[in-house]
């Protein structure tokens, strides 16, 4: 019996080996699996799996026990079933999901871990719906207020978006779902969005636009890629043989899947010769019409594109697939969906990413054991945002709105006094610029009622910003205000209540000059998923200590912002050239000497803290070196709470154009009052380097740097002089 088993294990260990002796990898085992999978394919076979059959589906082989890709919208919650061959719903009864707050909020907690958590809840509720791939996470730049889609994607900083994205892609992914980083490249705007051509500088490619997607694929080992629907230079970024070959599958070195956005293939050789797997919603009836179908059989017969090239493309879907164990499905992960740990993550999502803008004279947090009434005024109290903003829509179980989480709080311990405050004037059709133009009406009937509702009670708490209409895929904001009348409500509230909170509820920047002096209370809450009228009434009250920072720069006016300082939004004739370069968001303001509304990086606290002992573990540094930052954080105030601490590095002797800084760096700490903690950040002497066009690489510089601890791009706290040799 026992010299059985060790024949047996010696052709186990053969058959990992063999004739060389040498051991054969997991990977190896997997290409042979799949270079014996595609000679027994057929080429109609073949190219059935290059194309949707149905708006979220695509064909397998069944006969060789290939399944089919189920993919669905999710950047933040696993979107709603969908008709096979249209855009309405398929009116499931068990399709509802788990609702986060959108990138942007994400972003402003500042907390890896929530981004990690976010990642585990959908891709086990994505499991659960039995789905391989999430489209998701965006990670475009914010490169203009405008974008409609900037709520979706998650800053103006191309080192925040990575560190963001990275654990949310790896969580996702370690429960067997696909992530699918988007959109690929340059998509900055929803305007114009499928036709206008993007020239952008190599330098500005590299250090701004393209870090995001080099650490999700290189880092967080994003299993696919979806292109854009802009062009880049002249050529569509499905066909674009410059960012699909040379940069994403050489360059970054990625083999997995590079799909398309919903009608983005306009071609078939070019598309299929640049690097395109996948051609997903291209509108033709007959899926045996697209791109990817008939016309790619008759490429090949032609001659005009390798049967190679089509194994390729077949490869890195069946490369995919056994990554997440689409071939064994009884070993894959289940999923699990709506679980109370699902909706206590959406809740602690919500509650770090809100950001406290102004606090005069500690009106916040608010003891409302101490008030007889309070006046809950405006649209968005009572408004739910989760069901808008088109591919990122989500049908939830339930969305707490503020005034539904202040009465269930305090509704039997104080009067609530609710006032509309302002109406939802503009109609979204998609189709038709969603009636941001007849917003702006000031609707002086309500203004009266909340005034006087606002007058009878010990505080008044304003729930204003943005909705769906204007935060949306497919159409940008045509300004930055306040729409309907909303400044004005605000303006004639404060006048009559001094103890007047304004909270923001929208997902990209705001125009708030004509209001920040005027009210001592401002909270920017973001869309908070379904958990967010909970986390909007703890953060009032105190349960909860605002801890968010702002993931981009909130200008005083969009004239400040550099697209439009330069006047290259949307851009003119089908093109757009960013002319800002390098200097996009804080890079611009600080560099131009520009003093924006609030900075980058911005965000109070019901605490306070002290930042000490900094030190470098060196003076000078070469090369290969890691730079490590220490410093002492103290809770000095009296709650608990938590601060992110920020590294900045300059090099003011560069022969070439530096911003005056650049994030590098970041950690949120959570301290008890008086509580002491030494913490750590760290980065590579190679991440100081800028990118050279001349040499068509990164140029590291010697000499002298500086690198800044603040709390914000215009709150520095504690700068350190090194040297790199």
């Amino acid at each position: 019996m026992k010299k059985k088993n060790l024949f047996l294990a010696l052709l186990l260990l053969i058959s990992f080996t063999g004739v060389t002796g040498k051991t054969i990898s997991n990977a190896q085992i997997q290409e042979q699996k799949i270079a014996s999978l595609l000679k027994k394919m057929t080429l109609e076979e073949k190219v059935g799996m290059l194309h949707a059959n149905s708006k979220f589906y695509v064909d397998g082989v069944k006969r060789l026990g290939i399944p089919g890709l189920a993919l669905s919208d999710g950047p933040h919650g696993v979107r709603a079933e969908m008709n096979l061959h249209d855009w309405n719903y398929a009116g499931w009864t068990n399709d509802s999901a788990t609702c986060f707050p959108p990138g942007t909020a994400l972003a402003a907690s500042w907390n890896r871990a929530l981004a990690y958590q976010r990642g585990i809840v959908l891709g086990e509720e994505a499991r659960f719906r039995k789905k391989d791939v999430l489209l998701g996470p965006g990670v475009n730049i914010i490169r203009t207020p405008l974008c409609g889609r900037n709520f979706e994607y998650l800053s103006e900083d191309p080192f925040l978006v990575a560190e963001m994205a990275v654990p949310y892609i790896q969580a996702l992914q370690s429960k067997d779902v696909s992530a699918s980083v988007k959109h690929f490249l340059a998509n900055n705007q929803e305007d114009h969005r499928t036709s206008i051509d993007v020239s952008v500088s190599e330098r500005a490619l590299h250090e701004i636009y393209l870090p995001a997607f080099k650490a999700a694929v290189m880092q967080g080992g994003s299993h696919t890629v979806m292109v854009a629907y802009n062009k880049f230079r002249g050529d569509w970024c499905s066909e674009n043989e410059y960012l699909d070959r040379e940069i994403l599958r050489n360059e970054l070195g990625f083999k997995g899947i590079l799909m398309t956005d919903w009608g983005a293939t306009h071609s078939t050789v070019k598309a299929a010769l640049a690097g395109l797997d996948l051609e997903m919603g291209t509108e033709k009836k007959d899926y045996n019409d697209w791109y990817f179908a008939q016309p790619l059989i008759n490429a090949v017969k032609e001659g005009k594109v390798p049967v190679a090239v089509v194994d390729e493309k077949v490869a890195n879907i069946l490369r995919v697939m056994l990554e997440t164990k689409m071939l064994d499905e009884k070993s894959r992960e289940k999923g699990k969906i709506n679980t109370p740990e699902h909706q206590k993550a959406a809740y602690q999502s919500a509650a770090e990413a809100a950001v406290l803008l102004r606090n005069e004279n500690h009106l916040l947090p608010i003891d409302f054991s101490r008030l007889k009434s309070v006046a809950i005024i405006g649209d968005n109290a009572t408004r739910k945002h989760c069901s808008g903003g088109l591919s990122s829509e989500i049908k939830t179980i339930y969305e707490v709105t503020p005034l539904e989480a202040m009465q269930k709080k305090f509704g039997s311990k104080l009067k609530i006094n609710f006032a509309q405050g302002y109406e939802k004037q503009s109609v979204f059709h998609d189709g038709n610029n969603s009636g941001q133009s007849n917003s702006d009406k000031v609707d002086w009937k309500l203004i009266d009622e909340a005034v006087k509702t606002a007058a009878a009670s010990d505080v008044a708490i304003l729930f204003c910003g943005l909705n769906h209409d204007f935060d949306t895929e497919s159409f940008d904001r045509q300004n930055m205000k306040l729409p309907y009348g909303q400044e004005t409500l605000i303006r004639e509230v404060a006048k009559v209540n001094p103890r007047t909170v304004v909270v923001i509820i929208a997902g990209s920047p705001v125009e708030l000059a004509g209001i920040a002096n005027r009210v001592p209370a401002l909270l920017w809450t973001w869309y908070g998923g379904m958990e967010a009228g909970n986390a909007a009434v703890d953060l009032l009250s105190g349960t909860v200590n605002p801890s968010g920072k702002l993931p981009f720069t909130l200008p005083v006016s969009l004239e400040q912002s550099p697209a439009h300082a330069l006047g290259n939004f949307p851009g003119r004739e089908g093109k757009v050239n960013y002319e800002e370069d390098i200097l996009v968001g804080y890079r611009w303001f600080d560099t131009k000497k520009i003093t924006p509304q609030y900075p980058f990086g911005f965000g109070l606290s019901y605490t306070t803290f002290e930042l000490s002992a900094t030190t470098a573990d060196q003076k000078v540094y070469h090369t290969k070196d890691l730079i490590r930052i220490k410093f002492n954080l103290k809770n000095s105030g009296s709650i608990y709470g938590a601060e992110v601490v920020q590294l900045y590095v300059s090099h003011p002797g560069s022969a070439v154009l530096r911003p005056t800084k650049e994030l590098k760096g970041f950690e949120k700490s959570f301290l008890q009052s008086g509580e002491t903690k030494t913490v750590e950040i760290s980065l590579r002497v190679s991440d100081l380097a800028y990118y050279n066009e001349a040499a068509k690489g990164w140029k590291l510089e010697p000499g002298e740097y500086l690198l800044q601890l603040a709390t914000s791009s215009a709150d520095m706290l504690q700068t350190i002089k090194i040297v790199v040799e």
